[in-house]
């Protein structure tokens, strides 16, 4: 009876948790036909400064691998597959960001982006990366965060 009544505490606790984080769960996350995503993933602002960290991450986000980017010129080398994103804040609303950023294959179809906040439907070289999202919910709101910066 007392491990029982433990178990159902200690679920009551975690669910809480995640209810109070706010955090959407990447096979919760909802879409628009064109692929945005209004809502924020996290119910919590992006941090600018760590979205700049992610984005430069080549373990995480890795994004000067396919794109120029001239607000950080001491990134050597960026990528030029991907459109510069030089002005990305004036093209693209805040929900088309996030969307791009979650999985921009629901707005370009064949598109070589990695979709960072999905958890499956991919092929997953090394098992323990399997079932996880590239990147955390906050990370994608902070990455979103300094984007929304560039827009010149």
């Amino acid at each position: 009876m007392k491990n029982s009544m433990l178990l159902a505490v200690c679920a009551s606790v975690a669910t809480f948790a995640t209810v109070a984080t706010g955090q959407v769960a990447p096979s919760e996350v909802v879409f628009d036909k064109y692929g945005a995503v209004a809502a924020s993933l996290t119910g919590v602002a992006g941090d600018t400064a760590n979205g700049v960290a992610v984005f430069k991450d080549r373990k995480k986000g890795n994004c000067m691998a396919c794109h120029v980017n001239s607000a950080l010129p001491d990134m050597q080398f960026p990528g030029e597959i991907g459109p510069p994103l030089d002005g990305v804040a004036v093209r693209w609303t805040e929900a088309e960001l996030r969307g791009l950023l979650v999985n921009a294959k629901n707005t370009f179809d064949g598109t070589m982006m990695p979709a960072f906040y999905v958890d499956s439907g991919y092929t997953r070289i090394l098992a323990k990366f399997e079932g996880k999202p590239n990147l955390t919910a906050q990370e994608v709101e902070d990455v979103l965060a300094y984007l929304q910066t560039l827009s010149e």
